[in-house]
């Protein structure tokens, strides 16, 4: 974006894993903002009390909900176009649907490793194929991808989350290599500990509360830059000084 060149107002907004967390936290900042919002999330019922907030709030506001699995790519590659007709296309899809359970690789818990892998990485993975044809097809849009600071290194108990977000990282940048020149913006973002469920085993000494973070993650989407880290401080410093830290000293701090 060339200085004193506007970003475009994206006022039709996607967002998966919106019945909780940052997701929910999202959804009403935007709504706030006049926005109109697609939210996607497993649990239907949730989406209907959060639809029933946002129009209560902003009643000049248009919400569309679907309830989808992310895991299920069929339903993902049904729901968004679907959704995207309802508000008659998408300026911005957050692909933010994902868990963060996990267990120390070979402790006997392999499943709970597995699920987190293919949720993050393979529920992404569909959401970014439904969002990026939709997309190609419009000529136009913002695609962000929520990955988190627990990619940077490779991390104890929480290793099968870190690898599903460092694959959302590359994911991600192949997606805006391809795109470079198409007239769509990728966005990766790294939360940093923000007090959700979602990361309710994984809270460190930065954790800051959930309205804290849903501030900086909505105000750094907002910018579209090709990476954010949120907070910015200090997890910018934070996770540069995570790449060149022993592992040893990594393992003490995670």
């Amino acid at each position: 974006m060339l200085p004193g060149v506007s970003r475009p107002v994206r006022q039709r907004i996607l967002i998966t894993g919106a019945s909780s967390g940052l997701g929910r936290g999202m959804a009403h900042r935007f709504a706030a903002r006049g926005r109109d919002l697609a939210l996607v999330a497993r649990r239907g019922p949730l989406l209907d009390e959060l639809r029933r907030e946002l129009l209560a709030a902003s009643p000049g506001i248009r919400v569309a909900t679907a309830a989808i699995d992310v895991d299920d790519a069929g339903a993902v590659a049904a729901g968004v176009p679907a959704l995207a007709a309802e508000l008659g296309g998408i300026d911005r899809f957050v692909a933010n649907a994902g868990i963060g359970n996990g267990a120390p690789v070979g402790s006997g818990r392999p499943a709970v490793n597995r699920a987190v892998l293919v949720t993050n990485v393979l529920g992404t993975h569909a959401q970014c194929e439904a969002a990026v044809e939709l997309f190609r097809a419009q000529g136009s849009g913002h695609l962000v991808v929520v990955s988190s600071v627990a990619s940077v290194r490779g991390m104890r108990r929480a290793t099968a989350y870190g690898a599903s977000k460092a694959a959302l990282n590359a994911l991600a940048e192949g997606i805006r290599a391809d795109l470079l020149g198409a007239g769509i913006r990728v966005t990766t973002v790294l939360p940093g500990y923000i007090a959700t469920e979602l990361n309710a085993g994984r809270r460190g000494p930065f954790t800051v509360d959930l309205d804290t973070g849903v501030d900086a993650l909505v105000a750094a989407i907002e910018r579209e830059p090709v990476r954010a880290y949120v907070p910015e401080w200090p997890w910018r410093p934070v996770s540069a000084l995570l790449r060149v830290l022993p592992l040893p000293v990594v393992r003490r701090l995670t």
